[in-house]
C-alpha cells in the first residue's frame, strides 16, 4: 500500500457512477478534479480511499424524473422517455440494460480520462497492484440485476466485460427475488425470498467467480443464499439490527452465518441505518459507525467486518462529510483500541481476502 500516514481503505459500496451517468456536461471530468459529491479523485486521495465497489443501480421513474435521464435508443437519446417503465415500482429489463450499459461506459471513460490514476480491476492481483501504486481500484458491481433476463445469458457477457460483483435485488422485487423495504422499526423477514431464477443466478455467480451481495435481500432470500452458495457470504453495505432496527440491517443470526462462511459485512454509513432511533439526524457522527464495527467484530470476529459507505447514495455523518473524512473514522476506531493488524483488516484487508477467495483469480 502507499507509504502514507493515511490508512488505505477499500470501500464495499458507492453510487458515484449513478450520478456521473446523468450525462451533465463535464461531470466525468469533475470526478478527476473535484465535484460536489462524496467521491472524486482528490477526495479519495485525501481520505485514503484506495479502492471500492462501484455500483450500477437503475432508478425507477421517480428517480429518473429527478435525474432527467434519457433512454438510449438506436437513434440516440429519446428525450420523451425515461430509462424504464415501472410496474408496481419495478423497472423493465430493456430499460435497465440500457441504463446499466451507460453506467458501465461511464466507468470505463473515467478510467481512460484518469490517465492511470483509476483502474477497473477484475483480478485480485490487479486490485492489490493498483492499491499499492496509489491507483484508485474500481470493482464493477451491479445493484439489482433487472438488466439480466431469467435465462442469464447476459451474465457471462457482463463478466467478460468486467463485472465481478452483484446484488440480486435492490429494495424492490424483480425476477430473481425480493428486496427489503426501507422500514423502521421492522424485521428484515419481509416476505418471499429468491425465485427459481434467483437460485440459478447464485449458482452461476459461484461458477464464474462473481461475488453475490445480500445487502438489499430480505431474510428468507439471505438464508437461501447461505444454503446455495459455495462462496463467502457478503453484505456490502449493511448494519447491525440490534443497534438500529431497520429492515436493511442484519440480525445476530445473519451475522453469525456471514462469519461462519468466512464472509464480510461492510458497515453502511447511512445515518438512518446507524442510529437506535432510526432518524435521519444531521448531528450523527462517525462514532455511530464505530459502534456497528465494534459490535460485529466482537460478535463474529475482526476478520469479518469492513466498510460499505454507500457514498453518493445516502447522507453520511456530519463529521465524515465525504471520502476525504475517512481518516476521522480511522481515528475513532483507534480510540476504541483497534489498531495495527486489526485496523488494516477492517480498512481493507478483509475485503481483499474475501474478493480473492470469491473470484478465484
Amino acid at each position: 500500500m502507499p507509504k502514507s500516514s493515511v490508512v488505505p481503505v477499500f470501500d464495499g459500496h458507492n453510487d458515484t457512477i449513478l450520478h456521473l451517468a446523468i450525462k451533465r456536461p463535464g461531470s466525468e471530468e469533475e470526478f478527476l478534479t473535484g465535484r460536489d459529491g462524496h467521491i472524486d479523485l482528490p477526495k479519495a486521495k485525501a481520505g485514503g480511499l484506495a479502492g471500492g465497489l462501484f455500483a450500477m443501480f437503475v432508478p425507477s421513474r421517480k428517480w429518473n424524473k429527478e435525474f432527467r435521464w434519457r433512454e438510449m435508443g438506436p437513434d440516440g437519446p429519446d428525450k420523451k422517455k425515461g430509462w424504464d417503465v415501472p410496474v408496481a415500482g419495478r423497472v423493465t429489463q430493456p430499460g435497465a440494460l440500457n441504463a446499466t450499459m451507460a453506467m458501465m461506459a461511464s466507468l470505463f471513460r473515467l478510467q481512460k480520462l484518469s490517465k492511470g490514476k483509476m483502474k477497473v480491476v477484475t483480478t485480485h492481483r490487479q486490485l492489490t497492484s493498483a492499491m499499492e501504486r496509489g491507483v484508485l481500484a474500481a470493482v464493477m458491481h451491479i445493484e439489482g440485476v433487472e438488466a439480466i433476463k431469467r435465462d442469464l445469458d447476459a451474465l457471462g457477457v457482463l463478466y467478460e466485460t468486467g463485472l465481478r460483483s452483484l446484488g440480486p435485488v435492490w429494495s424492490r422485487p424483480n425476477a430473481f427475488g425480493h428486496g427489503v423495504p426501507f422500514n423502521f422499526p421492522d424485521s428484515p423477514d419481509t416476505g418471499p425470498g429468491l425465485t427459481p431464477a434467483g437460485k440459478d443466478l447464485v449458482r452461476l455467480c459461484n461458477e464464474l467467480g462473481i461475488m453475490v451481495d445480500l445487502s438489499h435481500l430480505n431474510e428468507k432470500g439471505f438464508w437461501e443464499v447461505v444454503t446455495l452458495s459455495q462462496a463467502p457470504i457478503v453484505a456490502s453495505h449493511s448494519g447491525v439490527w440490534k443497534l438500529c432496527r431497520s429492515t436493511r440491517n442484519l440480525t445476530d443470526d445473519q451475522l453469525r452465518a456471514i462469519g461462519d462462511s468466512g464472509g464480510i459485512v461492510g458497515v453502511n454509513f447511512a445515518r438512518a441505518f446507524l442510529r437506535r432511533d432510526g432518524l435521519e439526524d444531521k448531528r450523527t457522527t462517525v462514532k455511530e459507525i464505530v459502534k456497528h464495527v465494534v459490535y460485529i467484530a466482537e460478535k463474529i470476529g475482526v476478520d469479518h467486518v469492513g466498510f460499505g459507505s454507500d457514498f453518493d447514495g445516502t447522507k453520511v455523518p456530519q463529521d465524515m462529510k465525504d471520502a476525504s473524512g475517512l481518516p476521522k473514522l480511522i481515528d475513532a476506531l483507534k480510540e476504541t483500541g483497534i489498531s495495527g493488524a486489526a485496523l488494516k483488516k477492517i480498512a481493507h484487508g478483509n475485503w481483499l481476502r474475501v474478493l480473492k477467495k470469491t473470484w478465484k483469480r
